[in-house]
């Protein structure tokens, strides 16, 4: 028995939607895909740069970002470090006592940013320091895999200053094959997903 003329039709509506939305969906995922190999390829390139800036601004994290702010401090890569994001309930007091190089260059030039509780916040922190000392360069230091949506955030947030990458890399990431590393994997992807949501915000 065929069928109407009408069910015929509506099957072949239905066939045509499905087919658009598994191509759609097809090439979203491959998009996804090649995007988070190019983001690789960009942390991977990130190279630690010789210049000097105005002021120095860490991104608080992983203990090795830190380290690497103050020696740069300590070699007059900038006038000024900003600690952005530092726990509230973290007295200089404490710093001084865990971080040596922190006691000796922390009464001369080094300021503690205890509001930022996430990237976004990380970026208005910076802004609102860099206008106080009137700083146009910055470095940037913080993780290699963070640095992409850091500067994202940031270049919203600080108008006619240059950002100055900063890449801070661990012993892991140095590691060929860090898809062996399940943690390290999944730290990238949805350290990605963060990054591509911070590029639809500023784009909108």
């Amino acid at each position: 028995m065929n069928e109407p003329p009408v069910a015929t039709a509506a099957k072949r509506k239905r066939s045509f939607f499905s087919i658009l939305f598994w191509s759609f969906a097809g090439a979203l995922a491959a998009g996804l895909i090649a995007g988070f190999f190019v983001y690789l390829n960009q942390i991977r390139d990130y190279e630690r740069t010789t210049r000097n800036a105005d002021g120095i601004v860490v991104l608080t994290g992983a203990s090795q970002r830190m380290s690497d702010a103050l020696e740069l401090l300590a070699a007059n890569r900038g006038k000024r470090l900003l600690v952005s994001g530092v726990n509230p309930v973290t007295t200089p007091e404490e710093l001084k006592k865990q971080v040596p190089d922190f006691a000796r260059l922390s009464e001369c030039c080094i300021d503690l940013g205890h509001e930022a509780q996430n990237t976004f916040g990380n970026a208005v922190e910076t802004a609102a320091w860099a206008k106080k000392h009137g700083f146009k360069t910055l470095l940037i230091v913080t993780s290699a895999w963070h640095l992409p949506r850091a500067l994202v955030e940031l270049e919203r947030e600080t108008d006619n200053i240059e950002l100055i990458p900063y890449p801070v890399v661990t012993e892991r990431m140095r590691e060929q094959n860090w898809w062996s590393h399940p943690q390290t994997a999944r730290l990238l992807v949805f350290e990605y997903l963060k990054y591509l949501a911070a590029v639809v915000r500023s784009g909108l």
